[in-house]
C-alpha cells in the first residue's frame, strides 16, 4: 500500500520513489501498448500514469465498452507483467485535451444538471460509472497484489470550481 509520511512515499512500509510517465492507452493502438510500456521502463521509469476517459467507456448511457483499445484491464495487466506500477486517473473529468474533458455527451441532455459538482443528478451518473469501472480495477489494486498504487480524484478542479463536497464524495467513492 502506498502511503505518505513526512513528505515521503512508502510502498508496503519501505521508502519508495515514484518515477512516472503519462501514457494514454486510449491514444495508442492496443498492439503498441507493450512496445510503449517497454520504452517507458527503459527510460528508467517505474510507474505509468493514465487517464480514463468516461466518454470512451460509456459512449451511450448504460452501454460500457472495455474490449479492444478500451480494454483498460489489459493495459494495466501489461504494465504489471513488465513490473511497472500504475496510477489511474478516472476523472470523472480528465481534460487531457479530450472532447468535453472525457465526460459523456449524454450528460448534457439534462440542462438542469450541474456537472462537476455535488449535484445529485450528476453524482448518480458518476456512481454508476465508478461502480462499473471498479470491476476493471479492483483486482489490480496494490492492496490486492496488483500494480495500481494510486487513483487520482478529478483533474484541474481548482481552476473550475470549489465544491469541496464534490471532491469529498469522489474521494469516498474511489
Amino acid at each position: 500500500m502506498l502511503e505518505m509520511k513526512d513528505r515521503k512515499f512508502y510502498l508496503d512500509g519501505k521508502p519508495f520513489h515514484i518515477y512516472s510517465g503519462a501514457m494514454h492507452y486510449f491514444r495508442i493502438p492496443e498492439e503498441y501498448w507493450l512496445d510503449r510500456l517497454l520504452k517507458l521502463k527503459a527510460a528508467g521509469l517505474n510507474t505509468v500514469e493514465t487517464y480514463v476517459p468516461w466518454n470512451w467507456h460509456e459512449p451511450k448511457k448504460g452501454q460500457f465498452k472495455f474490449a479492444g483499445m478500451p480494454d483498460i484491464e489489459k493495459f494495466v495487466k501489461t504494465a504489471q507483467d513488465l513490473g511497472l506500477y500504475v496510477i489511474v486517473r478516472p476523472g470523472p473529468y480528465i481534460c487531457a485535451e479530450w472532447d468535453f474533458g472525457g465526460l459523456p455527451y449524454w450528460l448534457l441532455k439534462d440542462r438542469d444538471m450541474a456537472i462537476r459538482t455535488s449535484d445529485e443528478r450528476f453524482m448518480s451518473h458518476v456512481r454508476e460509472y465508478y461502480k462499473r469501472l471498479a470491476q476493471e480495477f479492483v483486482p489490480y489494486l496494490s492492496t490486492n497484489g496488483g500494480p495500481i498504487i494510486a487513483v487520482a480524484v478529478e483533474n484541474e478542479y481548482g481552476s473550475f470550481s470549489d465544491d469541496a463536497d464534490y471532491i469529498k464524495q469522489l474521494g469516498e467513492l474511489l
